[in-house]
């Protein structure tokens, strides 16, 4: 396994939620060494963490995939409470969930990031070091892993979120059910999920939705502008992703 870190600037004495984050297949065919650099290197993490440093975000920062009603709440949002910065961790994921469900071959993937990589990122990182202040969240294949691992582990984690999760309609009634045990071992969990108006998981992200409003978990849906590719991972998805963890870790509302 290969993992890349992104510690924001700091002083000494500073410390950081942290941000587990999950790339989508194209980076998991490239193998260990380059798929652990996606958010890096394809998906361009840092230059929207630098942008969230420097607002007002533009539509042009966005790739143009934004709402001027969208891009005014980001900016409000920044306007409150500036960015913080996270300790991103973005781990290789390998292609060990693209089966029918995406439960089932969960634990060891689990294992590694819960009981090897956060113990390790908390000690060598100046991360905040709590379940409460660290986040799951991944892309497209990335994201069917954050939520299966994030909802195989709640108690590891203050928020869960995915960004076009690689989900099946038929899947929905599973990620209810397992969402709302997960609630139940931690009532502070945040769940939420990412999608866009052209994402081809948007029928299925839709139909997760419902099975949750119907359990009666608490959730956010979020349907943001943009494709399936990406154009897209690199600016709603980026900025989504950051900003959501940044203040939901911090203990803000989320915007």
């Amino acid at each position: 396994m290969s993992v890349v870190v992104v510690l924001p600037e700091r002083a000494p004495s500073d410390r950081f939620p942290v941000l587990v984050t999950l790339h989508g297949r194209g980076e998991t065919l490239k193998g260990p060494e380059r798929g652990a650099r996606g958010w890096v290197d394809d998906y361009r993490l840092t230059r929207a963490v630098e942008r969230l440093k420097e607002p007002p975000l533009t539509a042009d920062d966005l790739e143009r995939f934004v709402s001027r009603e969208r891009l005014s709440v980001l900016n409000r949002a920044l306007a409150d409470a500036p960015y913080g910065g996270l300790v991103v961790v973005c781990p290789y994921m390998p292609d060990v969930l693209n089966r029918d469900e995406p439960f089932s071959r969960a634990p060891p993937l689990a294992r590694f990031l819960v009981d090897t990589l956060l113990p390790k990122v908390y000690a060598e990182t100046p991360a905040v070091g709590t379940p409460a202040a660290t986040g799951i969240d991944g892309v497209s294949l990335g994201g069917r892993g954050a939520l299966a691992v994030g909802l195989e582990r709640p108690q590891a984690f203050g928020a869960i979120s995915t960004l076009q999760a690689a989900v099946d309609a038929e899947n929905a009634t599973e990620i209810a059910a397992r969402s709302r045990r997960a609630l139940e071992q931690n009532p502070k969990l945040l769940l939420r999920f990412v999608t866009s108006t052209d994402d081809y998981y948007l029928p299925a992200l839709k139909s997760v939705d419902r099975a949750l409003s119907a359990a009666g978990v608490r959730h956010e849906l979020l349907i943001a502008d943009g494709p399936h590719d990406y154009a897209f991972n690199r600016g709603p998805g980026a900025y989504e992703m950051l900003l959501f963890h940044d203040r939901v870790l911090r203990g803000r509302d989320p915007v």
